[in-house]
C-alpha cells in the first residue's frame, strides 16, 4: 500500500500581521512551530519503523521549517523544490491583506478561469501556479518509494491532490481542497487495483490532542 502525505504548513508570521503571503518569505510563529513538531510525531505514528521515506518541501522558510521537524523524526534530507511554493501574488506580497483585498478581480463563474488576471503585478495565474506545482508532484509521485511525505501551502496543495487523482490541467479552473494550515491530507493507492484515494483530507486532529 502506498501512501503519501501533504502537509499544509501550520500558521506563520504573514498569518498574524494580517499580510499577503504568496512568496513573501514569512516563518513559523512558536504555535506554528510547536505544530510543526505534532505532525512530525504524527506522522510518525503512522509509518511503520524501517520503512523507506522520502521528504519534499517548498522552499520557502514556513514550509522548509516544518519540514524540518519531519527531517528530524525520520533522519532523512528534505528535498527543497521551489516549484511546491504558494501561489504568487506578485507586488502584494508582504503588504496587508486589505491592499490586495482592494485591488484583487475574483475569476469569472465560466469561461478562462486558469488564465485569469486577478489585478495585481507580477502575480500568477492559478493556470501558472497549477502548472508548476502538478509538474512536481508528478515527479515526485514517478518515484519509487512506498512513503512520502510533501510539504507546501493550502492553495497550492490543491494541485498535489488533483495530479494524484490524474485530473487534467483543463479541468483544474474550478477544483479546490481544504486542506487548513497545519493539516495533513493522507493519500493511499493499493497495490492490486492500483486505485488512488483521498483519505483524511485536510485532518487537523494532530493539532488539538
Amino acid at each position: 500500500m502506498r501512501a503519501i502525505y501533504v502537509i499544509a504548513h501550520p500558521e506563520a508570521t504573514h498569518h498574524i500581521a494580517k499580510v499577503v503571503g504568496g512568496w513573501h518569505d514569512s516563518q513559523l510563529t512558536p504555535a506554528g512551530q510547536a505544530a510543526a513538531v505534532r505532525i512530525a510525531r504524527t506522522l510518525r505514528n503512522q509509518i511503520p519503523a524501517g520503512a523507506a521515506v522520502e521528504l519534499f518541501s517548498s522552499d520557502l522558510l514556513r514550509a522548509s521549517q516544518t519540514a524540518d521537524e519531519v527531517a528530524r523524526e525520520f533522519g532523512v534530507e528534505p528535498i527543497l523544490d521551489r516549484r511546491l511554493r504558494e501561489k504568487s501574488y506578485g507586488e502584494a506580497e508582504g503588504k496587508p491583506q486589505r491592499w490586495l483585498d482592494e485591488r484583487f478581480i475574483p475569476a469569472p463563474a465560466d469561461g478562462d478561469r486558469l488564465g485569469h488576471y486577478e489585478g495585481i503585478p507580477g502575480s500568477e495565474t492559478r493556470g501558472e501556479c497549477a502548472k508548476r506545482v502538478c509538474a512536481a508532484a508528478e515527479e515526485i509521485l514517478a518515484r519509487d518509494c512506498e512513503h512520502q511525505i510533501i510539504v507546501t501551502h493550502g492553495f497550492a496543495a490543491t494541485f498535489v491532490l488533483t495530479t494524484w487523482i490524474k485530473m487534467p490541467y483543463e479541468a483544474l479552473g474550478s477544483v479546490g481542497f481544504l486542506t487548513p494550515s497545519g493539516s495533513i491530507t493522507t493519500l493511499r493507492e493499493d497495490d492490486f487495483y492500483h486505485n488512488r484515494r483521498i483519505i483524511g483530507l485536510g485532518d487537523t486532529r494532530h493539532l488539538n490532542p
